[in-house]
């Protein structure tokens, strides 16, 4: 009986790792931040905002010199999904970012993800060149990672 015991104990020990849920790494979240950008550029805004929570917030804000950011605004999902649609209509937008830092938290269940962003927005007829850092806050729920908004502090382009 004690033999049993510990062969069951053992078992459900080595069984632990197998059923527990899985983690955020370094490699998931940059797959996951490819994924936006690759839908992004594609204009496949479906897909791209399909990686948002429905509780997702997009918040745009400017530095102005020395001074803290001053916000544009704050959208949701579906504000910022209908704004999308109206400015991809005027023309075609493409974004090149840069992952400078990600922070996984000790669960491995959310992340915090710096980016550098440089957009050319096309409307008009004029080409537009934008500069952000973009923050993002990431979840993994139901076994997908998703993001639930994202902050775009847009700052003067270097030359």
């Amino acid at each position: 009986m004690i033999r049993f015991a510990l062969l069951a104990s053992t078992l459900a020990l080595l069984a632990v790792p197998a059923l527990a849920a899985p983690a955020l790494t370094d490699a998931s979240v940059r797959a996951f931040v490819a994924a936006q950008q690759d839908a992004w550029n594609a204009g496949a805004l479906d897909r791209y905002f399909g990686a948002f929570t429905p509780e997702a917030r997009f918040t745009d804000q400017a530095y102005v010199g020395d001074k803290p950011p001053v916000p544009y605004g704050t959208s949701t999902l579906a504000e910022a999904r209908a704004q999308s649609r109206q400015a991809r209509a005027k023309g075609p937008s493409r974004e090149a970012g840069r992952i400078v830092s990600i922070r996984i938290a000790a669960d491995g269940r959310t992340a915090q993800v710096v980016s550098r962003i440089e957009a050319t927005v096309r409307a008009d007829g004029r080409t537009r060149r934008l500069c952000a850092a973009r923050g993002q806050a990431l979840v993994l729920r139901g076994g997908r990672i998703l993001s639930t908004g994202q902050t775009d502090t847009f700052y003067k382009c270097s030359p």
